[in-house]
């Protein structure tokens, strides 16, 4: 594959060395400029800080070269690293190293090459100091890991083996700086018990049949009344492994050939509706792959995941988990449930309460979708397909590992956070103001008239839905047990409530 012209860094390495794993988000290119900078979808590049354009694989090959300048100036994309590093000379690393021995990048590309790659014949003597490798003001970070022989800092959201990272972008830093989950802990304690309890009944059934209809199903009563108790078990402090997760996938789905003992040992795909290879729109990680993968989930869901932001730490695990798609179906409602699974285990959310991101996240299932596909659509162009027949198709897996095991959870992070948001301010808290509005218009009827209290519950929720009336087909359809002056009152004090609404 022929190299772009003037492409230098990631994109040069990724070009060059026809690495299956997806372009950066920002590719750097030599632009006539006088120092690095953004320019439109790129960065631009002076021709006279630029590493070699020549890509020719020979001896003192310019692969080390781009490394070092992608990781000064591009940050850290370890999809490329992990299989650019295979093709950089040992020797030419260390003849580096031996000429710089503290340099920052120098010991960043070494500590990853040992990662990733293999142990060097080197002995380091470092004097300097301990450098994290990922940059605290471009990333969301998790705890340090301290490498002693580098002086490195691993603070990945994940491990080496399995790592999302996060870029700080204007957007998450104000979303972050909002604390979100503080502001819901606030509201909920001023509620009263009556209320709170109302608020999180409706919380718990909305956000159920939200996680439903996003994947197109009408659940039965009791499938729908199954996944409430599956909500209400995300208080319980339980760690994530194997045998939770299949009880859960045992738990959301109802045809019993459907439900899994372990987690998949075929290949599995989405479907979006085409004929033949084309109706495949997204392919997760072969059997294997997604073995190894889940375990590294898991082991940074349990421990390193509860010191980083909990909204930021339960997007990482939910889209993490359906990009993987360790079951065969059930994954997407599980993949929401760990949402709440991480919000309540970090201990945020009290008195049973429960944000309903669902609920938000139907209402922008656009967003959802364009989040999803960030990471779908260029993974399924990772594999050759072919067609067999109506149930069997041919996959070919033509990609890179590197590309399941590392990957961009910026807008799964930001879609999260406007989700979370969202559920706080346009559902809970609307939802606690419809209630309110509701008892104070009960209240006053009921305190007036004998009138039977469902039928009274009836017609002002009904009044309030349209804003202060009773159409004509409700007065006749409760002619018979409510007098007219009832309507009138109901209409009278709903149109009051309303009208004293500071939000109108």
């Amino acid at each position: 594959m022929p190299v772009t012209p003037d492409t230098v860094g990631y994109e040069f390495l990724r070009q060059a060395l026809q690495l299956g794993v997806f372009a950066p988000a920002l590719p750097a290119r030599v632009r006539p400029v006088t120092r690095i900078t953004r320019m439109g979808d790129c960065l631009a590049v002076p021709l006279d800080r630029a590493p070699s354009l020549q890509a020719d694989g020979a001896e003192g090959s310019p692969w080390l070269e781009h490394v070092l300048f992608a990781l000064k100036h591009e940050g850290v994309d370890l999809a490329i690293l992990a299989e650019a590093l295979a093709h950089v000379a040992p020797q030419q690393l260390i003849n580096m190293l031996q000429a710089s021995p503290n340099g920052i990048y120098l010991r960043k590309a070494a500590f990853l090459f040992e990662a990733l790659v293999a142990p060097l014949d080197y002995q380091p003597s470092i004097g300097s100091a301990v450098v994290p490798l990922f940059d605290p003001a471009q990333y969301v970070t998790g705890p340090a890991i301290r490498n002693s022989r580098w002086r490195i800092d691993f603070n990945g959201l994940g491990t080496l083996e399995y790592c999302a990272t996060v870029r700080r972008t204007a957007e998450i830093e104000r979303l972050l700086a909002e604390d979100i989950l503080g502001q819901a802990g606030t509201f909920i304690d001023s509620l009263p018990a009556d209320m709170l309890d109302r608020a999180v009944q409706w919380a718990y059934l909305s956000e159920t049949q939200s996680s439903f209809a996003i994947e197109r199903e009408t659940p039965s009563p009791d499938k729908q009344e199954r996944f409430m108790q599956l909500l209400h078990q995300a208080h319980e402090v339980r760690e994530l492994n194997e045998d939770y997760l299949v009880a859960l996938q045992n738990s959301t789905v109802s045809n019993p050939l459907d439900k899994a003992a372990t987690f998949r040992i075929e290949q599995n795909f989405l479907h979006n509706g085409l004929r033949g290879a084309l109706g495949v729109s997204y392919l997760p990680p072969p059997p294997a792959l997604c073995e190894t993968l889940m375990q590294a989930l898991m082991t940074w869901a349990k421990g390193p995941a509860q010191r980083v932001d909990p909204l930021v730490a339960a997007a990482v695990i939910s889209f993490g988990f359906v990009l993987i798609h360790p079951f065969m179906d059930g994954n997407g409602r599980i993949s929401r449930f760990l949402i709440h699974h991480q919000l309540c285990r970090s201990g945020q959310l009290r008195k049973g309460l429960l944000l309903p991101v669902s609920v938000a996240m139907k209402r922008h299932e656009n967003e959802y979708l364009v989040a999803l596909e960030s990471f779908s659509k260029p993974a399924r162009n990772r594999w050759r397909v072919t067609w067999i027949d109506a149930e069997h198709h041919d996959f070919v897996f033509i990609g890179a590992e590197s590309l399941y095991r590392y990957w961009d959870a910026t807008q799964a992070v930001a879609f999260t956070l406007r989700m979370a948001k969202a559920a706080l301010e346009e559902d809970l808290r609307e939802e606690t103001h419809y209630l309110h509005c509701f008892d104070a218009i009960y209240r006053h009827v009921n305190d007036s008239f004998d009138v039977r209290s469902s039928d009274l519950s009836l017609l002002v929720m009904m009044c309030l839905s349209q804003q202060g009336r009773i159409s004509n087909n409700r007065r006749k359809q409760f002619r018979d047990k409510v007098p007219e002056e009832i309507f009138e009152a109901i209409e009278a004090q709903t149109q009051q409530v309303l009208a004293e609404d500071p939000r109108n």
